[in-house]
């Protein structure tokens, strides 16, 4: 299952690198602005990640669902607050995002799985 995690951050990578090689203003502020959105502030790290996750989870936005599983992971979210903040996601979101859910949840193994 590593390989799910490798894979989809080597493709984030490239993907940002190329976008952000076009020098398009709009697009580095928004960037930034996502950067920025997820500092310590306020609240948390940990508490704007699991944020972040109830909201991919609710859009179904594979993507940023493992994008917010991979920073809680290594904000040291626990399983049991994955699984609860995706249970949260998924009462929100309804039966339609269970299949997000089913996905989010492999993902999460395979993050377990890096250790």
């Amino acid at each position: 299952m590593i390989d799910k995690v490798d894979e989809f951050n080597s493709y984030r990578a490239k993907m940002n690198d190329k976008i952000l090689a076009e020098n398009n203003k709009v697009l580095k502020r928004i960037f930034n602005l996502d950067t920025n959105a997820f500092a310590e502030g306020a609240l948390d790290k940990k508490t704007k990640e699991l944020l972040g996750l109830v909201a991919s989870v609710v859009l179904r936005c594979d993507d940023c669902v493992k994008y917010h599983l991979e920073s809680s992971h290594k904000q040291g979210i626990t399983r049991e607050e994955v699984m609860e903040t995706l249970s949260i996601g998924t009462l929100i979101g309804g039966t339609i995002v269970i299949p997000h859910l089913r996905r989010a949840f492999e993902y999460w193994e395979a993050l377990e799985d890096v250790k």
